[in-house]
């Protein structure tokens, strides 16, 4: 038995009664952006319900599960509107169709396919309709079935675990400050100030496939969830947030809380936030032996089959490939009005706003090429435009 299957073992007792939660999730659009571009859904799956905003509801998980996503948008105008609804639209309806999962690896594979056809969607859309060429979204996607929660995740949206008093982020951004941090050349520290910090590297609707990033937690009673995009956690440190969620155990002035902090801190970006409380007999208690609270991969078997090949997710724990800085993306580095080139290895920036999330593609290259490159090319410019100053 491996680590992960004694994992799963240990932390899935027969517990008998319901499993409940809270659940409330606000948007805003900030205080600097014309457009909220954030989408987010909270559905109950077996009643194929969903909620709306301003209402705390209450779950009682069913055999079908409940279902919560937070999806950021990006590409201008209205693109990153469309995008986000299309990937939160798709996801729901991909998972509330046929019968329920008959199991965990089942359920993992649906919400893989449903992110991943959503992530086609998009894509076609963007092809189809010029006015929407290079939009795209984040996708962060939580599923509940028993005592577990499935995450999948594309881009950088985020989400956390209180549990007795300790918050644990239990995603892992996909964005070039965080493998930058991965390699040990930023620290912590650095990487609050980093000037790329909005370079993410992929988003649903940028190509045509995506690796969806799939992870779980063995829930407790009293464990909250903490769903957000970026116009959140870029704006309010860790422990500014953990210690909100302690100061408001109600979930809806927590989350108006978060967001009131977001924007006092300057509202840099669309936010959103999603809380949702468990609770019910059919969770175990926190228990000094539970296992460790953390970021874990739910790897699914060798012979797990579906509709679409869903990369990096078959029976190995495989981390994202580094990006590629290819002649393309260093043309829109230096020039971002430009429009969309017709490859797969384009650079999505959004031409409207040069504060959107940037998306690099994925490919096999080193991470101090990348590096490597990002430097050469804003020296290149910083350097161009200080002589053309003093050319004056």
């Amino acid at each position: 038995m491996t680590e992960l299957e004694g994992q799963m073992t240990e932390a899935s007792p027969s517990q008998p009664g319901d499993i409940r939660f809270h659940v409330f999730g606000r948007t805003d659009v900030g205080r600097i952006r014309e457009h909220n571009e954030d989408s987010y859904i909270i559905a109950n799956l077996t009643e194929k319900t969903c909620g709306t905003e301003d209402q705390n509801h209450l779950h009682v998980v069913g055999p079908h599960g409940s279902l919560l996503a937070v999806c950021d948008g990006m590409g201008g105008a209205a693109a990153g509107e469309v995008a986000s609804a299309l990937a939160v639209s798709i996801i729901y309806e991909k998972l509330a169709e046929g019968a329920p999962p008959t199991d965990h690896d089942e359920l993992a594979r649906r919400m893989v396919r449903a992110i991943e056809t959503a992530g086609l969607r998009i894509y076609s859309e963007a092809k189809l309709d010029r006015h929407h060429r290079g939009m795209g979204t984040t996708a962060t996607v939580a599923v509940m079935l028993d005592s577990f929660l499935f995450l999948g995740q594309v881009g950088d949206s985020r989400a956390y675990i209180l549990r007795n008093q300790h918050l644990v982020q239990v995603t892992s951004d996909q964005s070039l400050v965080n493998q930058l941090i991965k390699a040990g050349q930023l620290t912590e520290e650095e990487a609050e100030n980093f000037e790329h910090n909005n370079i993410i590297l992929q988003a649903l609707g940028t190509a045509d496939t995506v690796q969806v990033d799939l992870t779980f937690v063995p829930l407790r009673q009293g464990d909250v969830l903490l769903m957000c995009s970026d116009g959140l956690s870029s704006m309010v440190r860790y422990d500014d947030i953990r210690q909100t969620m302690l100061d408001h155990p109600d979930i809806t002035e927590a989350c108006q809380t978060l967001i009131e902090k977001a924007n006092d801190a300057g509202g840099h970006d669309n936010i959103t936030v999603v809380l949702a409380r468990f609770e019910g007999e059919g969770l175990p208690e926190p228990a000094d032996d539970d296992p460790r609270l953390e970021y874990t991969n739910y790897v699914l078997p060798e012979n797990s089959t579906s509709e679409r090949a869903m990369p990096g997710r078959r029976g190995a724990v495989k981390e994202l490939d580094e990006p590629m800085i290819g002649s393309e993306v260093k043309d829109r580095f230096i020039d971002p009005s430009q429009p969309r080139a017709s490859s797969s290895n384009n650079f999505n920036a959004s031409p409207k706003n040069l504060d959107d999330e940037v998306v690099l593609p994925i490919e096999n290259t080193p991470l101090w090429v990348l590096a490597a490159l990002v430097i050469a090319v804003f020296g290149g410019l910083a350097f161009a435009a200080y002589y053309f100053v003093h050319r004056q």
